[in-house]
């Protein structure tokens, strides 16, 4: 495919939809210097958002957790997202919206007296982990770690705690692996470069603790829908080692969705039935 500032198309910028290579910004935006921008990942099918109000919402809260006053109401976001959606001619779809500071008068690391800026892109999007989906993805342990609350505002969706993911996602695909699985600033099992694990054990299924990780829409989606199954879900801090043990494992993430994982470093897992069965109730759920 053409490169993704190559396409055909239109995309939202700041209330007007913009021909596609006309979507740019100047190089001495502040994000791109200080990552002061926050983002989300959003999947339509036939035609549908899903789940796309409780993206806005999460939208506005990241934006305020890096002092970042979005210009756009949820409904006036809600609306942008339905606009590029319409215009896009997609009924299933990555809808990726962006609220950044742009440039201004500040050059610095304060940026208050520049603009805040927004856009939604919409482009077709397959499986995030291609045959991983059906197969078990296969994924490399991090060097990195998911940092302490004390140090970023973790539970922002934000571009700057993304650096880590990128170079771990690149160390592990040069392995031959579809991800990285990170543990946290205490050692605990986290999640992975873009999205949360879970792992079952005689029944039950453990997930780790989102306490210092981004808790995500699929992750409560899911645990829900495993809730409502009458399956045992416990939310708790799990050991690296404590992997040896479980029998199942799979990743959630609105690009991911639902996807099973058969390795871990040396942690070996099966693709079995519940991992298979969350999966294609996941599904049928965002095209109901």
């Amino acid at each position: 495919m053409a490169g993704y500032d190559d396409r055909d198309g239109v995309i939202w910028m700041d209330g007007a939809l913009v021909p596609w290579r006309e979507a740019n910004v100047h190089i001495l935006s502040h994000a791109m210097h200080y990552a002061s921008s926050v983002f989300e990942g959003e999947r339509a099918y036939n035609g549908k958002i899903f789940k796309s109000r409780e993206h806005s919402e999460r939208l506005i809260a990241s934006a305020e957790a890096l002092d970042i006053p979005i210009p756009f109401s949820i409904d006036q976001i809600e609306a942008a997202k339905e606009e590029a959606l319409k215009a896009s001619g997609l009924q299933d779809a990555y809808v990726r919206v962006l609220v950044w500071r742009g440039s201004g008068e500040d050059m610095g690391v304060a940026s208050a007296k520049n603009p805040v800026r927004m856009a939604v892109a919409v482009w077709p999007w397959g499986a995030y982990y291609g045959d991983a989906k059906m197969q078990g993805a296969k994924l490399d342990i991090a060097e990195w770690k998911r940092p302490s609350p004390e140090t970023i505002p973790v539970h922002a969706k934000a571009a700057g705690l993304y650096m880590i993911c990128t170079i771990s996602k690149h160390k592990a695909e040069a392995k031959g692996c579809s991800d990285a699985l990170f543990m946290d600033y205490r050692g605990f099992v986290a999640e992975a470069t873009g999205a949360n694990v879970f792992f079952v054990k005689n029944g039950e299924v453990h997930t780790p603790l989102a306490d210092c990780f981004l808790n995500g829409i699929t992750r409560q989606t899911v645990i829900k829908m495993l809730k409502d199954k009458g399956i045992t879900v416990i939310e708790r801090h799990i050991m690296p080692e404590e992997m040896a043990d479980f029998e199942q494992c799979w990743l959630t993430g609105t690009a991911a969705e639902v996807t099973p994982v058969g390795q871990i470093g040396n942690y070996t897992f099966e693709v079995g039935d519940l991992a298979r069965e969350i999966s294609a109730d996941y599904e049928a759920l965002v095209r109901a």
